[in-house]
């Protein structure tokens, strides 16, 4: 399933998408929270989805899936390509995985601009592809870490790399609103046979700036997953970022502009688009 959540004359609403719209999940689930709503996909694949409310895409405006996870957690220099990129700026890779935080009221939609900050001179993009976590779970072994994904997002970790670089857990930089852009659905684990042979790739005003096979991480999402459990406790909805390829325009020199248009792939999730405006 393609769950969205979507804004119509009437507020914002849950449903999955179908051809060219959008059934109405939001009575049925009896909220209008993404994250409230995950623990209901068993009885989502159940529903009779034909019966429920129609809206035309045309109609709606995607918003962002989720809005209200506790936590955004992204993993740094996990494609390798992308780690040699530091190591040729004089950046040490890491011993272990390297995670920080992004704030939740980072995140965005699929279409709405990203902000480019009075405060910074140095925005730069980072094609992501999105874990959403579907069940509480704490302590988990790589054999049990996909049953506790609920879907796979398109996302773009926007840095301002001089406000990343002034702390050392990255976090400021990485957490200026309007800087997660998510979308344009989750789409269910069932859906993804192997969410490790998918091509992730990102343009700015049409020319190419990444590409890659997310079966180049350097930790999988799996051992991923089992990392962060064994320190804190997963909640459904909590997002992982995780990691970016090679081109961000901090090694490339191409950082981003404002009027600059960024499009973000991944092949069989759905495509994220988003203008750069000044603040």
């Amino acid at each position: 399933m393609k769950l969205v959540r979507f804004a119509t004359d009437d507020g914002v609403r849950l449903g999955v998408a179908s051809g060219n719209g959008i059934r109405d999940i939001t009575d049925y689930c009896g909220t209008t929270s993404m994250r409230a709503a995950l623990s209901q996909l068993g009885r989502l694949g159940d529903a009779n989805l034909e019966a429920m409310p129609w809206h035309a895409l045309a109609d709606i405006a995607l918003k962002a899936p989720i809005a209200d996870p506790q936590k955004i957690l992204a993993i740094g220099m996990n494609y390798q390509a992308h780690a040699q990129e530091a190591i040729d700026a004089g950046i040490p890779v890491p011993e272990y995985q390297l995670w920080f935080n992004k704030q939740v009221s980072c995140l965005t939609g699929p279409t709405d601009p990203i902000i480019f900050p009075s405060v910074s001179t140095q925005l730069d993009y980072e094609a992501e592809l999105v874990v959403v976590i579907g069940r509480r779970c704490r302590n988990v072994t790589r054999e049990d870490a996909r049953s506790v994904i609920a879907g796979y997002m398109v996302g773009n970790d926007v840095s301002a790399r001089d406000w990343q670089h002034r702390t050392p857990t990255f976090t400021l930089g990485k957490s200026f609103d309007t800087h997660g852009p998510i979308g344009p659905w989750i789409l269910t684990d069932d859906e993804v046979e192997d969410p490790h042979a998918l091509t992730l790739h990102l343009s700015v005003n049409g020319e190419e700036r990444q590409r890659t096979s997310t079966g180049d991480m350097i930790y999988d999402i799996y051992e991923q997953i089992v990392y962060l459990s064994t320190v804190m406790t997963l909640e459904p909805g909590d997002l992982l970022f995780t990691g970016t390829p090679s081109g961000v325009g901090a090694a490339t020199g191409k950082l981003l502009r404002v009027g600059d248009v960024v499009r973000v792939e991944v092949d069989g999730l759905g495509v994220i688009e988003n203008d750069v405006v000044s603040e």
